[in-house]
Formats: C-alpha cells, structure tokens, sequence
C-alpha cells in the first residue's frame, strides 16, 4: 500500500511508458485510493498537464491504477489509451514539465516560501521538479545559477 502520510511519491523524474510524472502520479493515486494520501494532492496541476498531452481523464487513469495493481499492468494500459507523440516530441514535452517553475506572482511566491524553509542557499532550484525531489530528500545536483 502506498501510504504517502510515512513515506514519498517517486521523483517525477522516474519514466513509466516513456513520459516523466506518471510513477508519481500512480503513486499518489494509489494513495488517494487507499486514503493514505496526506498532504499530497491527486490530481494536481502537474497531473492535469501530465493528462491532457496524453489526452486521458483522471477518472481514466484512476481506473486504471484501481484495475492494475503492478506499475507494469498502469504502463500497459498507458501505452495502449495515452494519445501517442513521436519521440522527440515526447522527449521536448517532458523536458519541458520536468524545467517547469512557477507561472504566477502567486506561485512565485509559494515556491520561494517551500525553498527558503528547505534550502534558500538553493538559489540554482528553479524547477518545481528539483524542488520536490529536495524536499524529498532526493540528491539535486547544483547548477550554475544563472546569471
């Protein structure tokens, strides 16, 4: 049982099917599932732009994870029901959700406020992937912040 009140999602970085986010989200709807999901949300916005480039619904992918206990079943269905794209433009998408930062003043603001109670020397962090993973406790590699 994924309980996520004891433990944490994995890192959106990990790939099920070819696209980022997807073991992340089948973790946290395992655990929205088993009531056991805390203070993470299922679906969140990154979930929904996960979603809709794959042109599937959370009441789809959450039947899924229900019908499919094991990641491989989730994967399966996912290759067959996600909207396919040609690799690169897989590739180009999850790039571009994994360097996601804030889109808002407002969420400007929530980011800066995660990131100074995790790390404010962390000035490289700007990607909301990074910021989890570093409130995780997964290792981010500094980058060179830019100037």
């Amino acid at each position: 049982m994924m309980d996520l009140r004891t433990g944490f999602p994995r890192s959106m970085k990990v790939k099920i099917a070819g696209h980022v986010h997807v073991a992340r989200m089948i973790d946290k709807c395992r655990a929205v599932l088993a009531g056991t999901e805390g203070e993470y949300i299922y679906p969140c916005p990154m979930d929904e732009r996960l979603l809709e480039f794959s042109a599937l619904t959370s009441d789809q992918f959450t039947a899924a994870v229900r019908a499919n206990p094991t990641d491989e079943g989730v994967a399966a269905w996912f290759a067959r029901a996600a909207k396919r794209h040609s690799p690169a433009e897989l590739e180009e998408w999850n790039q571009q959700l994994l360097a996601r930062g804030p889109s808002s003043t407002e969420s400007e603001k929530k980011f800066k406020k995660y990131l100074d109670a995790i790390d404010p020397s962390r000035t490289d962090i700007t990607a909301w992937s990074d910021l989890q993973d570093l409130e995780e406790g997964r290792v981010v590699p500094r980058r060179e912040s830019a100037a």
